[in-house]
């Protein structure tokens, strides 16, 4: 008897693109808060003329962004999740 666990049956397979799979990362971070924290740093470099403040801010953000997706790619729809959920046994 053949194992039948192992083998797919016919016609029933399909190829599955890796990128389908991956979560979607820009340098490493979430592509959402790269954005945003990119935006945020050129609006202290640019705007407010603060530009060690900028460069300071995108680097520690980015930096902190990216260390959390190593640990979890989904981290930041984790994070959302949580914060718009309420406690159920908190006074």
């Amino acid at each position: 008897m053949p194992n039948m666990i192992n083998t797919p049956l016919e016609g029933f397979e399909a190829p599955l693109h890796r990128a389908l799979t991956e979560p979607i990362l820009l340098g490493g971070a979430p592509r959402t808060l790269a954005i945003v924290n990119g935006t945020v740093a050129a609006a202290l470099g640019l705007g407010l003329q603060v530009w060690l403040a900028g460069i300071v801010f995108w680097l520690v953000g980015h930096s902190l962004a990216v260390f959390a997706a190593k640990r979890d790619p989904d981290f930041m729809t984790v994070l959302v999740r949580h914060l718009r959920q309420k406690g159920y046994l908190s006074c």
